[in-house]
């Protein structure tokens, strides 16, 4: 009975994460449709849902100590509940970038809409797809579903780079489109930070289910990453 109830308190914990993760997504998706529709009333909506975001890390990091203190559990279970509080803090960070974006595009307002040599809706829906993909091997328990998202890392920050040398050689050669360009590249590197936060989700769910530290790539000892899980 002590058993089915600490399973019940575990699956009520990753229900609650799992909550805060569609929040996170839909307040990306809001941003971005801010941007590319100039609409106030959408960065309104996503100021809402960041605090709503901010409320959520909160109760899900009491909830997740508390299991600590109570239930002292070990191995996969311990590190289920480690992986759920840094994966709360990256979705709340997550929030705090579509947040960053939509202050971008209330900037943006006072400014006519220029062409801009950036693709946004690209890189969001790369960095989006990070995360939906990390949740996933997440739902499922999946490391190798995990493993597959370190690699997609590298196509975000290759956009981000793009768009700040075309952005940075945009502002010399038509200095009057300054202010549009730096806001453009703010958004960009706000979506390079999401894809980073997917990135660690996943490294989280490497973690929880193998049991192995895969931060910043580093091999384990004895030449594999992916020791048995207990």
């Amino acid at each position: 009975m002590v058993r089915l109830r600490f399973q019940q308190s575990l699956d009520d914990l990753k229900e609650r994460l799992l909550v805060m993760a569609g929040m996170a997504e839909q307040a990306i998706q809001r941003a971005i449709e801010a941007y590319r529709t100039r609409d106030m009333s959408i960065c309104d909506l996503v100021d809402h849902g960041e605090q709503a975001i901010n409320r959520f890390e909160r109760e899900i990091d009491q909830m997740a100590l508390d299991l600590l203190a109570m239930e002292q559990p070990m191995a996969i279970d311990l590190r289920f509940i480690l992986a759920v509080i840094k994966i709360n803090a990256d979705l709340e960070r997550v929030g705090d970038a579509a947040s960053s974006i939509s202050d971008r595009v209330r900037d943006l307002q006072a400014f006519p809409v220029v062409d801009l040599p950036v693709d946004i809706p690209r890189m969001a829906s790369l960095a989006a797809g990070m995360v939906r993909k990390a949740l996933h091997a997440f739902i499922e328990g999946d490391a190798e579903l995990a493993r597959s998202v370190l690699s997609m890392d590298d196509n975000v920050d290759r956009l981000n780079d793009s768009a700040y040398f075309s952005l940075s050689s945009l502002m010399k050669s038509q200095p009057e489109l300054t202010p549009q360009a730096l806001n453009a590249m703010m958004i960009a590197r706000n979506l390079e930070r999401v894809a980073d936060h997917a990135t660690n989700v996943a490294e989280d769910v490497i973690f929880w289910v193998r049991g192995a530290d895969v931060r910043h790539h580093v091999p384990q000892a004895g030449g594999s990453s992916t020791p048995a899980a207990d």
